[in-house]
């Protein structure tokens, strides 16, 4: 069983934890923040990769499949050739964001701080 597995079936009933387990995995929020500087327009797969340019194209792939499997994210495909893929996000993730943008105000806020008290503990 992988920890995916593992946490979907041990932490299935309790609200925070599947929900946490599924958003704040190394790149969710980042591609869900980059999706919504574009909110009024949808993301091609390769702008989007393009925006986080760290990513690689397979957790990439995967992470928008987690992300829509679970409503956070909209997936369009236009029958042209070469396929065109576009994203965007959901009514449900536009809830969200406030949220996000909460954290990302505290992070920054108290960023220094946790820098400060991480090498004082990393010294000992």
């Amino acid at each position: 069983m992988n920890n995916r597995t593992l946490k979907e079936t041990v932490f299935q009933d309790c609200p925070i934890r599947n929900v946490l387990a599924r958003i704040s995995d190394k790149w969710s929020l980042l591609v869900i923040y980059t999706l919504n500087l574009h909110r009024d327009e949808a993301v091609r797969f390769n702008a989007l990769r393009k925006l986080i340019p760290d990513i690689s194209q397979k957790m990439l792939t995967s992470t928008l499949r987690t992300l829509e499997e679970d409503g956070y994210v909209n997936r369009k495909v236009y029958a042209e050739v070469p396929p065109r893929v576009e994203y965007s996000l959901t009514a449900r993730t536009r809830t969200l964001l406030p949220i996000v943008d909460s954290l990302i105000l505290w992070a920054q806020d108290n960023m220094a701080a946790i820098l400060k008290d991480r090498n004082k503990h990393n010294a000992n």
